[in-house]
């Protein structure tokens, strides 16, 4: 079919006249040459295509040759009022288009119709926070819609969670401006994947995804890990700490620490030092993911705490005096 209109405007092809008005305005403001001077050719060559999409598909003749014949269809489509098989199809100019849609522009511009020349300056006062479209000729601006400060969610993750990665699904409910400028409420199923070795305080950014508000631009949904706090294990940066309790006869004689790590591996870990209050043990790359570095992790630190008898009896007194050289 060459061009795929519906994919351009990201819409079924059962999307009603609603459903093309709406992702239109969208993808519009977010692609409009003026809201992008930093990536202009991309964003000219990608608002074209959405005002071409857009015009094919909102025009029930167009449209069904499109359906059925695709882009070629209109390419051989006839001009209106004449008879032959002649180049009909030149999409209209896109600000064309645009100020036609908006009339009263969310921009604050107006009907900007064909030739009124437009520039983008900027204050510096975020990303589109304080930006103004002016009139080249007579320098005069209009504040354009405001994009609200992002909304923060924490997103509780379990140490496992972190250790081995995990892939959530979050159920979002929002507010949007519809097509006929209404409020109305709009149900969605993001898809987050933790990575492997993420800490407390990672972002992850959805744009354009938090609640619409008229003549404003979306604000952006961002999802913020938190960490659960784990019965045995406790985080340091790439390390894992744990405390490890063991009896008077076991720091002296040697022990055997085992340990279910976060990944269900069972470790036994044997301890042939004599074990005095404060000793930690380091077991090199048992700790968490490094996520700037596949295959390599942080160390576990056991520290281990000496459980001593309360009572002795005066032969197990004696027993020990001996043994210790008392």
């Amino acid at each position: 079919m060459g061009v795929d209109y519906y994919n351009i405007l990201k819409v079924g092809r059962g999307a009603t006249e609603d459903d093309l008005k709406k992702a239109y305005r969208r993808l519009a403001m977010k692609w409009h040459p003026d809201k992008n001077p930093n990536n202009k050719n991309e964003a000219e060559a990608k608002f074209k295509q959405i005002s071409e999409a857009y015009e094919v598909l909102s025009d029930p003749q167009k449209r069904q040759i499109y359906d059925q014949h695709g882009e070629e269809g209109l390419k051989d489509m006839p001009p209106p009022g004449s008879t032959g098989n002649q180049n009909g199809f030149n999409p209209r100019n896109a600000e064309d288009i645009f100020a036609e849609f908006f009339g009263s522009s969310p921009f604050g511009f107006g009907s900007a119709g064909a030739g009124r020349s437009m520039r983008f300056s900027s204050d510096g006062g975020g990303m589109f926070g304080d930006n103004i479209f002016r009139n080249a000729s007579d320098g005069a601006g209009v504040n354009m819609p405001k994009k609200p400060p992002p909304v923060e969610n924490k997103l509780p993750c379990s140490l496992e969670d972190l250790y081995t990665g995990s892939t959530r699904k979050m159920k979002i409910s929002r507010q949007v401006v519809e097509a006929n400028g209404r409020l109305g409420t709009e149900t969605e199923i993001l898809t987050i994947d933790v990575k492997p070795g993420w800490k407390k305080g990672t972002k992850i950014t959805f744009q354009d995804k938090g609640n619409e508000q008229p003549n404003q631009l979306p604000a952006d949904l961002v999802f913020v890990i938190d960490e659960k706090p784990h019965s045995t294990f406790k985080r340091d940066g790439n390390d894992l700490i744990m405390n490890y309790r063991v009896t008077l006869a076991e720091a002296i004689g040697g022990t055997t620490v085992e340990i279910t790590t976060l990944d269900k591996r069972n470790l036994s870990i044997p301890v042939n030092d004599i074990i005095s209050p404060g000793y930690e043990l380091v077991v090199s790359r048992e700790g968490m993911p490094i996520t700037k570095e596949p295959g390599n992790r942080g160390d576990l630190k056991i520290r281990f705490e000496v459980k001593f008898p309360t009572r002795l009896t005066p032969e197990q007194q004696a027993g020990l005096k001996r043994a210790l050289g008392g």
